[in-house]
């Protein structure tokens, strides 16, 4: 719908849009810079703030800037992937608008502001790998060859999906977002890593380390998601072959992207909400080499039924129901597939699977030495080797795991070479 079909009315509608939608991005914006700027701004009432202000500067831009345009070229119409896209960012920076609304409610309660101004922990101190000068050198080069192999590689396996139109299918679509995900994954850790080899210097700010903690636990889950849905894209390709195309459709692959994102912000931010209730630490010093939601929660003084049993919920929601589901995915697709009665066909159907299986056995075996090996080895020089496995190498290792195992992807980066050349 048009607001004035009168053309005399059009410039004023634009320039009257145009500015309010400028003071908004602006104003917000400068509340964002003067609280991530000044430190004795630094508390959760304006961290909450700014991410309320955040929030609306993308509340704002789902709609105005399209109606601008739309005012500028007299033309109202918008495609259904389009109306589809704005009503689901629509619908994510209300809710959230809503959703922060009740937490600095819950903030400005008596008995918080009260708890806050007991303890105010400014920050964080890392664990080192080694206290030895002549080894940092060594770890320095080390990391940032590992992390330089690892963005390369998932950026080839992104640049081969989108540039070769034989692997648009909805098994490399979730591949490609997957090789995504893994690059925010180990950036989120290793540049601060080898940040602080170089300059000597273990300290993290407290909201460095939110911010930090935040993003590795939205990526973190983003791949046990990515992983769950690719097991389902298996096992649909495997077990129900005639109908694969109509089942995993554009719409649906959209939708379990979406859904993996909106489920791993939620995670997110329950995690950032129990660390924010914490008011007092008995230290500061975290065992690992990045802030791990878990060694936060085990610095609390306060320790209550009602934080261990959100943590226990959300373990069974966002640990065993996603390794469950790829689990009864692959009894599935192993009971098919034996039922395959030539050798060829047995082997060709599980080579479809076979490089998402080795992901998923390395991710979740490292991942396990991470979290339970913590509980039983109480040593954190190796909980953080195990650390290394888990946030380092699986992320580097994805990208050879499926360029060696898979003729299609070596094939593309084939042909993007002899096109690059």
């Amino acid at each position: 719908m048009s607001f004035s079909e009168d053309p005399d009315l059009q410039p004023i509608l634009f320039g009257l849009f145009l500015s309010m939608y400028l003071v908004t991005v602006l104003g917000n914006l400068l509340i964002i810079l003067v609280v991530s700027s000044d430190p004795h701004l630094h508390t959760p009432m304006y961290f909450f703030l700014s991410n309320l202000s955040l929030a609306d500067i993308g509340f704002i831009s789902t709609t105005v800037p399209n109606m601008i345009v739309n005012i500028q070229t007299h033309n109202d119409v918008i495609s259904y992937v389009g109306c589809l896209t704005q009503m689901s960012f629509f619908a994510i920076f209300v809710c959230m608008d809503y959703m922060l609304l009740t937490v600095m409610a819950y903030d400005r309660c008596p008995r918080n502001i009260q708890a806050q101004n007991l303890t105010r922990v400014s920050e964080f101190l890392l664990m080192s790998f080694s206290e030895d000068p002549d080894l940092q050198p060594i770890l320095f080069v080390l990391f940032l060859c590992m992390y330089l192999v690892t963005i390369l590689g998932n950026l080839l396996i992104i640049l081969a999906v989108c540039s070769d139109s034989h692997l648009h299918t909805p098994m490399y679509f979730f591949l490609s977002n997957l090789s995504l995900a893994d690059i925010g994954f180990i950036s989120t850790t290793v540049p601060n890593m080898i940040v602080n080899i170089q300059t000597h210097n273990d300290i993290i700010s407290y909201e460095g380390c939110l911010t930090q903690m935040s993003l590795f636990t939205i990526l973190v889950c983003m791949d046990y998601m990515l992983l769950s849905v690719m097991a389902y894209d298996r096992f649909v390709a495997i077990c129900h072959p005639l109908r694969y195309p109509v089942i995993m459709n554009p719409r649906l692959c959209g939708f379990l992207i979406l859904g993996s994102f909106l489920l791993s912000l939620l995670d997110s931010q329950l995690h950032n909400l129990m660390i924010l209730k914490v008011t007092s630490f008995k230290d500061v010093e975290i065992s690992n080499f990045y802030c791990d939601p878990s060694e936060l929660l085990n610095l609390s003084c306060s320790h209550n039924f009602s934080d261990d049993f959100a943590k226990y919920v959300l373990i069974a929601i966002y640990g065993l129901f996603p390794i469950s589901g790829i689990l009864f995915s692959y009894y599935k697709i192993i009971s098919s597939i034996l039922r395959i009665p030539s050798s060829g066909g047995k082997y060709k159907a599980f080579s479809t699977c076979g490089s998402h299986l080795s992901v998923f056995c390395l991710f979740l075996g490292t991942g396990f030495a991470v979290y339970f090996g913590s509980a039983v080895s109480h040593s954190p020089r190796k909980d953080a080797v195990a650390s290394v496995m888990y946030t380092v190498v699986t992320p580097m290792l994805n990208p050879f795991i499926y360029s060696l195992r898979n003729r299609d992807i070596k094939s593309a980066l084939r042909r993007l070479q002899i096109r690059t050349v």
